[in-house]
């Protein structure tokens, strides 16, 4: 275990759930991102801006020390599960029904209670590892919703998913996510914003975005991923234009209606891990 890891492995459930709750609010507060919601404009969605998802992140904090609690003691995928809906109610009922953060709940959620596992355990294993090995078989064979958003695509196109790649221990996480946001760093290291810009072109590029699917189809898909692969190729954030650059992406997807939500969550996942070491 590195070191970093080794000082993250002693943090406890509230210390863990502030700093996923704080990577969600760092998600919100990044701009420009293709599509997405930020504090500058509530790029392709009508029924959310700014203030509604950070409401939100607010309400997950309390449920995300729950998650590390129950992470703590070696909680079955079930308690996990019963955790989510919990969460996933209160959000509902502070946005008044609208779908701010459901996959970040899954995601990050899976996520933070491993970091409770692993500080309660001394773990030399990444997040995404220990996630894997506990909860893997229990994330596969547990209850799917029929008529999600992701399910459908899912079912539709044969994405892999959120259940599949938290599964295999968020394999784009670790192979694109936190990288980009590494490189980000490196490119702009007085400028924390552009690298999560960047490492959120990273994950639009490389994920098969369920959200995507779901609002534009394979077409969709591959205009998303084609914009921000262009984008990368011309540097990323190293690139003097970047922003401007950025921003025209950003106008694209909202013509098209595309909002890549699924990568969203995972720049916030990323930040996380990274956090955890």
């Amino acid at each position: 275990m590195t070191g970093q890891a080794l000082a993250a492995a002693t943090y406890g459930a509230s210390e863990i759930a502030a700093s996923a709750s704080a990577c969600l609010h760092l998600e919100i507060d990044t701009y420009p991102k293709p599509g997405l919601v930020s504090h500058v404009d509530s790029g392709a969605h009508r029924d959310m801006d700014a203030a509604l998802l950070h409401v939100s992140a607010d309400v997950l904090e309390l449920f995300f020390s729950d998650l590390a609690a129950a992470g703590a003691v070696g909680a079955a995928m079930g308690r996990l599960r019963a955790i989510g809906l919990a969460a996933e109610r209160a959000m509902l009922a502070a946005t008044r029904g609208v779908n701010t953060h459901r996959g970040a709940i899954f995601s990050l959620g899976l996520l933070v209670a491993a970091a409770g596992l692993r500080s309660a355990y001394r773990l030399p294993r990444s997040l995404g590892e220990i996630v894997a090995r506990v909860w893997g078989m229990g994330i596969l064979s547990g209850p799917e919703p029929l008529h999600s958003h992701g399910a459908n695509a899912c079912r539709r196109y044969g994405a892999r998913g959120a259940r599949q790649e938290a599964a295999l221990g968020f394999p784009t996480l670790y192979r694109v996510g936190i990288p980009a946001l590494q490189q980000g760093q490196a490119f702009a290291p007085h400028d924390s914003e552009a690298a999560r810009v960047h490492c959120c072109f990273a994950l639009i590029a490389e994920l098969e975005d369920t959200n995507l699917l779901h609002r534009g189809g394979s077409q969709g898909l591959s205009f998303a991923q084609h914009q921000a692969t262009r984008f990368l190729h011309r540097g990323g954030v190293s690139h003097i234009t970047w922003r401007e650059d950025a921003l025209g992406v950003h106008e694209s997807f909202i013509a098209r209606n595309l909002s890549p939500g699924g990568s969203a969550d995972m720049l916030a996942a990323s930040m996380f891990a990274l956090r955890m070491g």
